[in-house]
């Protein structure tokens, strides 16, 4: 994989380091990207993955060091000008125009033009279809973004990033959106970039992706760099022990999943969602959950998965259905009823639906306590102290002070702290979706750690995550999920990945869901 004569690299970090107030984020990183090679950049949320992109971007300045580009010391001002130079990046969360169409997207700011200076549409959309072709993306160039899939739009960013005869691409957690056959379809993508001669940094926690597209490997931890070279020449668990600052037989010896099924004790039904249905979403869709158990919600992406606890939740309004939670029939399409009775939503998109990024970790964590935290509408300082400094130390939430702005921390910690909001509200069901999404190794099993907890001291937890391992390995029972319709039930030894995946390639429906 790796070429066998690297040349000069592209882009270089020398000794970069940058400090905020109360924590150096980056201190001496270096990384060399050649061209012709796709470079992984890992480490755990709060590694300085993040520091070093906005470095490179000029989104922050470096208080140390230097930055080269092709061999010669560059300092970008801001995004615009680090483009211009020839780095285009795509991050996580999409930066695109959804009103806008794809074409429209594609060439932004560099549209071709006519005369009395209009934009030659015709122009444009054969352009754009041009791009679409060359990296074998089968799409309507004319269509609004916003009306297709998120997975799309993904496409449709880093093809956007790529368009610009960029000499370094830098991807983060591209793949976070897709689904098996999409994240193929990029990777051809990627190859064809690497076989151009263009310099890839891809940032990315599935160790999977590392193993099978990146030629090289650079482990930052705790902003620093402990490791770097070829992915050849070192092993998964020599990988993530680097990470983690481990020895590879403590690693070995933690590797079991931090679920404990058997410790937990089965109560009474606390959820019980019969008959949900929503036109072309879901169709008569019935879900349980019980005192002390994990539920599991699985298929595959637009299964109704979401749209499931969405329903239940308040935020999906459904044609039909009865929600209960302890006995109390829900009033539907209320997400202030479902809290007041118990229930509380982890969303899908913490950046999106979650966190509020400017505000602190304090007043995030509080943002919807409430009455917890208020008497006679006055809300009590010593009382927000208290519930915060609890979950800050009760679920390790890293952060330098509680006025922090919870825009700064890691993923793993954001996470963290949507999790002790819905924890404020003493809740007796909690519906996580996706609660592990975009967050490294370490943080991952804290998380993991935590959802048993919650189990084993009996909240009753549903569970939807992309990744079938975790939902297999951590709950009691399994709904699976089929274009909005539950096709099977699975529960003890009868779960296992082959009987989803069984469920979900065999399992016969009528086409979309309709109304109940």
């Amino acid at each position: 994989m790796t070429p066998v004569t690297r040349g000069e690299p592209t882009l270089q970090a020398i000794d970069l380091t940058k400090r905020f107030p109360g924590v150096t984020a980056l201190d001496s990183v270096s990384i060399d990207i050649h061209p012709g090679e796709v470079h992984a950049l890992v480490g755990e949320n709060g590694a300085g993955k993040s520091t070093l992109i906005k470095l490179i971007n000029g989104v922050y300045g470096a208080d140390e060091g230097e930055l080269r580009l092709e061999g010669e010391a560059v300092a970008f001002a801001g995004p615009r000008q680090a483009w211009e130079a020839g780095i285009s990046t795509t991050f996580q969360e999409i930066n695109l125009e959804p009103f806008m169409t794809v074409a429209q997207n594609l060439l932004l700011g560099r549209e071709p033009m006519r005369g009395f200076g209009l934009v030659d549409v015709k122009k444009m959309n054969a352009d754009a279809a041009r791009l679409l072709r060359r990296y074998g993306i089968a799409f309507d160039e004319r269509r609004p973004l916003g009306s297709v899939g998120v997975a799309v739009q993904q496409m449709i960013a880093i093809v956007r990033a790529v368009s610009t005869d960029a000499k370094v691409v830098i991807l983060d957690e591209p793949t976070s959106s897709l689904e098996p056959n999409e994240v193929e379809q990029l990777f051809r993508v990627i190859r064809i970039l690497r076989d151009d001669g263009v310099a890839l940094l891809y940032v990315s926690h599935d160790l999977d992706e590392i193993f099978e597209l990146c030629d090289q490997v650079t482990v930052l931890r705790d902003g620093r760099t402990v490791h770097t070279g070829p992915v050849a020449n070192i092993t998964r668990l020599e990988l993530v022990a680097t990470m983690l600052g481990r020895d590879v037989q403590d690693v070995r010896s933690s590797g079991k999943t931090a679920f404990d099924i058997e410790g937990r004790r089965i109560g009474e039904p606390v959820l019980s969602a019969s008959g949900l249905s929503r036109y072309r979403v879901l169709s008569d869709v019935s879900v349980d959950v019980r005192a002390g158990e994990v539920v599991g919600l699985a298929g595959l992406l637009g299964s109704g998965r979401s749209e499931t606890v969405q329903g239940i939740f308040g935020l999906l309004r459904l044609d039909d259905g009865e929600i209960k939670v302890n006995q109390v029939v829900l009033k539907r399409g209320s997400p202030a009823a479902a809290v007041s009775e118990g229930v509380g939503l982890l969303p899908e998109d913490r950046k999106a639906e979650g966190i509020v990024p400017t505000m602190s970790v304090k007043d995030n964590i509080t943002l919807a306590a409430g009455r917890s935290v208020a008497k006679w509408g006055f809300v009590s300082s010593s009382k927000v102290e208290e519930i915060v400094g609890k979950y800050v130390d009760r679920l390790q939430i890293k952060v330098t002070d509680l006025d922090q702005s919870v825009g700064e921390l890691s993923g793993g910690n954001q996470q963290k702290v949507l999790l002790a909001r819905l924890l404020c509200n003493d809740p007796d069901v909690v519906l996580l979706d996706e609660p592990t999404r975009g967050i490294d190794v370490g943080a991952k099993a804290e998380i993991q750690a935590l959802i048993d907890e919650l189990a084993v001291g009996g909240l009753a937890v549903i569970l939807i995550s992309s990744e079938l391992e975790d939902v297999i390995e951590g709950s009691n029972r399994v709904f699976v999920l089929k274009e909005g319709m539950v096709v099977g039930e699975l529960q003890g030894a009868a779960i296992s990945e082959d009987a989803v995946m069984d469920l979900i390639a065999h399992a016969v429906t009528d086409a979309r869901p309709e109304s109940a």
